[in-house]
């Protein structure tokens, strides 16, 4: 039995080893943040997406419609919706814009089946509140005194990603509503209503704006800061750059699409996959895959491939350098239209 090749970590030998300070960095899309203090308006995710430090935004120049769309959104204070195949850039292209215009951190609303308007708009911790009346109850009533838990209220509601998006601003946020098209039915039609009138209440605190100091009450907003709510009601003053994404998977109703621009994005070109690489891998690495960028592109014409398994192939064959490089790429790069 020959042995096993010299950049594999775990072996299957069955004998507990420390083979693990033997992987070299993690790829610049996995690498995470957690206990680093995170550049301001930008963020581990904003470099995860645009390669460090935003290079993806420097090497890519998008194409005139791609530029003309994304500048009548921002013109037009309109959704701009953003369709093609898994890794065209669809999400890229939110982060890419927040950082050039020094929008902030892009606020990111991931959507999946269960996902509803009330989401992506705050959250009522209605049984912690409940917990908390109760014990002050319980205190008070030792103590001999009342108590008014209307003013605490907001300490119990937190804004989701489009409520904060829609907090008043001079300067408008991004937010990314990302692949919408894996929603419920019913979400496409329940945004209109919030995204053409740039406006939500919050219930719990317009019942009872009348016993709250001056009608206003703090919250947190969807970044862990403490706002200012008045009249129990948000309205934008600056309209957000919302993108909406989708694989294509289902078709939008119409009274969504005609309130957004549409831009398709198309398959990426050899310059476009090879900018990708230069910016999360270096120059290095981008010259030493072209054979793999190629092969790749070949392949996609028939078969749909996303561009992360490109990234994910030309980091492991040239972090790892192991014998049987094609064999691996193709192993990581499989079709993502019909099952194995």
């Amino acid at each position: 039995m020959s042995e096993p090749s010299e950049w594999l970590i775990y072996r299957g030998i069955g004998e507990p080893h420390d083979g693990v300070p033997q992987l070299p960095p993690p790829p610049p899309w996995r690498d995470f943040a957690g206990g680093r203090s995170a550049p301001e308006g930008g963020g581990d995710s904003a470099d995860r997406r645009l390669g460090i430090p935003g290079r993806i935004a420097e090497e890519h120049r998008p194409g005139a419609e791609e530029l003309e769309m994304i500048n009548a959104a921002l013109y037009l204070r309109r959704p701009l919706l953003v369709t093609g195949d898994p890794g065209a850039g669809k999400s890229t292209l939110a982060h890419s814009v927040a950082r050039e215009l020094e929008f902030g951190k892009v606020l990111r609303w991931p959507i999946v089946s269960r996902s509803t308007l009330l989401d992506g708009l705050y959250h009522y911790d209605a049984i912690a509140r409940l917990q908390d009346v109760q014990i002050a109850s319980h205190a008070s009533a030792e103590a001999g005194a009342g108590s008014d838990s209307a003013q605490n209220v907001g300490s119990y509601i937190r804004l989701g990603p489009l409520g904060t998006a829609l907090l008043p601003s001079d300067r408008p946020r991004v937010l990314l509503i990302d692949e919408l098209d894996k929603s419920d039915i019913d979400l496409p039609n329940d945004l209109l209503n919030v995204l053409e009138e740039g406006e939500f209440a919050i219930p719990e605190l317009e019942r009872i704006v009348d016993r709250l100091p001056d009608g206003e009450a703090d919250v947190l907003d969807h970044d862990g800061n403490k706002v200012r709510i008045r009249g129990g009601r948000v309205q934008c003053r600056a309209f957000p750059f919302v993108v909406l994404t989708s694989n294509g998977e289902r078709d939008f109703p119409a009274p969504l699409m005609r309130r957004c621009i549409h831009l398709e994005l198309d398959r990426p070109d050899h310059k476009r996959l090879a900018a990708f690489v230069k910016a999360h891998l270096g120059e290095e690495a981008a010259r030493s895959s072209e054979d793999l960028i190629a092969h790749f592109l070949e392949r996609s014409r028939s078969e749909l491939l996303a561009t992360d398994q490109l990234l994910n192939a030309i980091y492991l064959t040239h972090a790892a350098a192991p014998a049987g490089r094609d064999r691996l790429a193709d192993l990581l790069i499989q079709r993502l239209d019909r099952p194995r």
